[in-house]
């Protein structure tokens, strides 16, 4: 997904990440297509056959190397270009870019730990080695120079999460209006994605609507023929997420639950009063580090509440990362909240945005997910969507 920010703003960025990091440059790869980074930061450009490299050095004017036969390509751009004709002189003038270098970044993580930014593949990075460098991961920079919000930015993303707040509870409200025909999980997403029609935003799939058993599947898709009829007793999960129509926009992500009845089952109200705590002792904790100077690092957070929930007795049902990356992909490039399905290193720093969003699944039975979201400002974490404090109840 192309981003909207210049160029020329991207590259500064990039440089002056660069500096602070000491690393001599930023080496972006790209054979058809297999580097979204690269497009995410120079835009989208069709019809490129050949390898193409884009060299930020830490000081200086960024180059292009490409194919004699994709130079058109790259024009408008207006970036210093060198062509190459064989492999043999794509190595040559590589190794003139580079020669002056000693550490470059490259969309590239040791082990694969970081797969949104594990695009480059191992024998191109085996070759930029042999050129006398050494090869770094540039997932912090990739954050730094794309991935921070504009001010712009932050506006529709809290226009998409307001808006989703209140569809939301519109859907929990179609529910209980409905009770006596018996509405359908599948119905209630087809109510979800109406509201999004007239309220001009956009999502390329979901919502999750989820009852009872169906919610302890985290990514639960209600079809017309896998679809329980909702009823008085069951317990409701729905996570949505979308943004206002346009490239240019942000998303938003959140999850709510509810009972339909009168009284929350100690057994529900249990696991929600754990979910919701973790969720606020994560936003807690990312505060904390800000108030002493420092941005943490997403596994740091993560396991603040994983360890939560795993002291209340459910640390074996809490079984995905506590949060990801939100920009014009509803999974974006930057940090995750993660220290379980991969050990990101990367740092929240200002600028950027992450859903908060640990949940309880017990198979067979129920799901409770409580997500929020939260953009990074200078001086810590501000939640931009309602925090859900109790269970919503439906038709009392």
């Amino acid at each position: 997904m192309t981003s909207p920010h210049p160029l020329s703003t991207k590259l500064n960025n990039a440089q002056e990440h660069l500096s602070s990091e000491e690393i001599d440059g930023w080496l972006l790869y790209d054979y058809r297509g297999m580097n979204p980074i690269f497009a995410d930061t120079v835009g989208a450009i069709t019809n490129v056959t050949r390898p193409c490299w884009l060299w930020v050095p830490v000081s200086g004017g960024p180059r292009l190397l490409v194919s004699y036969v994709d130079q058109g390509r790259f024009e408008h751009l207006g970036i210093e270009t060198l062509l190459w004709v064989s492999r043999s002189q794509m190595r040559d003038r590589l190794r003139e870019l580079l020669h002056e270098s000693r550490v470059v970044a490259m969309e590239y993580s040791p082990e694969g730990a970081l797969p949104r930014v594990s695009w480059v593949d191992a024998g191109t990075v085996e070759m930029v080695r042999e050129l006398g460098v050494e090869v770094v991961s540039s997932a912090d920079t990739v954050q730094y120079a794309t991935q921070r919000w504009s001010a712009a930015d932050l506006v529709s993303h809290r226009e998409a999460a307001g808006r989703l707040d209140t569809i939301v509870q519109d859907a929990f409200l179609y529910i209980g209006e409905r009770l006596e025909g018996g509405p359908t999980e599948y119905e209630v997403a087809e109510f979800i994605r109406s509201r999004f029609r007239e309220e001009r935003m956009e999502a390329p799939e979901g919502p999750v609507v989820a009852a009872n058993e169906h919610g302890a599947d985290p990514h639960f898709d209600p079809t017309p023929a896998n679809s329980h009829v909702i009823a008085m007793g069951d317990w409701v999960l729905i996570d949505l997420w979308a943004r206002m129509q346009g490239e240019e926009n942000m998303y938003a992500d959140i999850t709510w639950t509810a009972y339909v009845g009168d009284t929350v089952p100690s057994k529900h109200l249990k696991v929600f009063e754990v979910v919701v705590g973790a969720r606020d002792a994560a936003v807690a904790a990312i505060a904390g580090h800000f108030e002493r100077g420092r941005s943490p690092q997403g596994w740091e957070i993560d396991k603040v509440a994983r360890d939560y929930v795993a002291d209340a007795g459910y640390g074996e049902r809490f079984s995905h990362r506590l949060g990801h990356s939100i920009g014009r992909e509803v999974h974006g490039n930057a940090v995750n909240l993660d220290s379980w399905e991969t050990h990101d290193t990367r740092r929240l720093m200002p600028g950027i945005a992450t859903s908060v969003e640990p949940g309880i699944y017990l198979p067979g039975k129920f799901g409770v997910r409580s997500e929020i979201d939260v953009y990074i400002s200078e001086d810590g974490p501000v939640v931009t969507t309602a925090i859900q404090r109790e269970p919503v109840m439906i038709g009392r």
